[in-house]
């Protein structure tokens, strides 16, 4: 258990991230019939001076342990800061287990009943990050023009990142999997903040309140589905990769990173792990912080 004090920095960092006002995008386009199956584009300002000078892409992938009551608003103002940095954004939304908050809720209370609600919907979510990348090249062209989509770095916080190393690695999935792709994603590259990038090492952690458990179907799905969505089993991609992780993350700790990059490892693949001292789990997606201007610059390390 955390001692009184890191608790107390975990709550303040928390709160810090969570007290940004949501960004509104410049224009959100769907790519499915279900309101959450929409993307949110975010124009780069100052956008670029010509059109020979477009802008790289950002695709984000918001996190909350895949539950419903944490949206893609939270992370707004992470793509708004990314935006003012120059980068064209993508803002993905997609479909999350148990229900939204109700007003005057609070993200993080349980909305009534025990416990808290399940992690993820098997396979909504999965089906509609698939969707929602494939769908995403022509979507750029009529929404954000200001995109080079030749430029493109896949992001994600959380069960985000957990979402952004699962989207780059469809190609290595299993034969006969629904999400599976014919080759690599042309992406730059992938920066996971926080992922949880190994579902094995979350759950003997409780990470989330075992969400990644959840989300796979409980006991019965776990060993079954960990070959379709365990970023950790999809190795090596050949996708430049890069961790970026607080070491006093008390939502998902550091071994979860230290475990992915160690399978990369073996599997001959070499993935960049950036720790930060005395930074925990939300400064990463917290503009006012400065581990945020850190995710940042290693995104424009594969971007630019």
């Amino acid at each position: 258990m955390p001692d009184d004090a890191a608790a107390a920095r975990a709550a303040a960092e928390e709160e810090s991230a969570f007290s940004h006002p949501p960004v509104d995008p410049d224009a959100t386009a769907a790519y499915g019939d279900h309101p959450d199956q929409v993307i949110d584009f975010y124009a780069p300002r100052p956008g670029p001076d010509s059109a020979a000078s477009l802008a790289p892409l950002v695709v984000v992938l918001h996190g909350g342990a895949w539950r419903a009551r944490y949206d893609r608003r939270h992370i707004t103002p992470f793509a708004d800061y990314l935006a003012r940095r120059g980068f064209a954004v993508a803002n993905v939304e997609y479909r999350r287990g148990g229900e939204p908050l109700i007003p005057g809720q609070q993200a993080g209370e349980s909305g009534g009943g025990e416990g808290v609600p399940l992690a993820g919907r098997w396979p909504d979510t999965l089906d509609d990050v698939a969707a929602a990348l494939d769908a995403l090249p022509a979507l750029v062209r009529e929404a954000l023009p200001q995109a080079d989509p030749r430029r493109t770095v896949l992001t994600g916080h959380s069960a985000g990142g957990h979402l952004a190393l699962w989207g780059a690695a469809r190609h290595v999935l299993p034969v006969g999997a629904p999400w599976r792709t014919d080759g690599p994603a042309p992406l730059r590259g992938v920066v996971a903040l926080a992922p949880i990038a190994d579902f094995e090492v979350a759950e003997k952690l409780d990470v989330c309140g075992h969400a990644s458990l959840q989300f796979l179907g409980g006991q019965d799905g776990f060993a079954e589905r960990r070959p379709y969505a365990d970023p950790v089993l999809l190795l090596p991609t050949g996708i430049a990769t890069t961790l970026v992780q607080g070491r006093t993350d008390l939502v998902v700790p550091q071994q979860v990173a230290e475990a992915y990059v160690e399978a990369a490892a073996k599997a001959g693949e070499m993935v960049g792990l950036t720790l930060l001292e005395d930074v925990g789990h939300f400064p990463l997606i917290d503009p006012a912080a400065d581990a945020c201007a850190v995710a940042a610059e290693e995104i424009a390390q594969l971007a630019w």
